[in-house]
């Protein structure tokens, strides 16, 4: 809708004499933008510092696992890894990693054996697979799970599964158990 000429007169005639505002003597101030932040490196941060934590083996590690890939926690006679060995306990609760990045193995390795030990269970077997879809061929997970295992105090011992049960690919695990009175 149009305005007529009478009504632009009118409304000229009304604001006739008026004086315009003075432009204001403010300034209008932004704050400055936040500085970016490197999310990226946060996350490596974190995952380098995980990595640290649950990653490869030290030294100290190496030394105790030794060449046949078995383990025997300080202080056990080691007639408690020849009976793991030759199969004394039955195998109640397995896991296979298989599919697994060492991550994901972590999370579901770290879940299991808190299950495992909370229903009362003293021998596990985990199954990691023996490294031939790897790159370079190499059993990643093969040596991470051991790091892991090493690390709990809820382990006793571990070597590695009979032919028949798995071998070079699979773990037999000896946890304490869920009644001993924690010191």
């Amino acid at each position: 809708m149009q305005a007529t000429p009478e009504e632009i007169a009118a409304f000229y005639a009304a604001i006739d004499g008026v004086t315009p505002l003075p432009a204001p003597d403010r300034i209008a101030f932004e704050p400055p933008k936040p500085s970016p932040r490197p999310r990226q490196r946060e996350l490596d941060e974190v995952a380098a510092i995980s990595e640290s934590l649950h990653g490869p083996f030290e030294i100290d590690e190496l030394l105790a696992i030794g060449d046949d890939d078995s383990f025997v926690r300080s202080g056990l006679q080691r007639s408690v890894l020849r009976d793991l060995r030759r199969g004394r306990w039955s195998i109640q609760k397995h896991i296979d990693l298989h599919g697994f990045n060492r991550h994901e193995a972590h999370d579901a390795v770290s879940r299991f054996l808190a299950e495992a030990h909370s229903a009362g269970k003293r021998c596990i077997r985990i199954v990691h697979g023996r490294g031939h879809g790897s790159p370079g061929r190499e059993g990643i997970l093969r040596q991470l799970v051991k790091s892991w295992l090493i690390r709990r105090k809820d382990v006793l011992a571990f070597c590695p599964a009979p032919p028949c049960d798995g071998g070079q690919g699979a773990l037999w695990v000896l946890l304490r158990s869920s009644q001993t009175v924690k010191r």
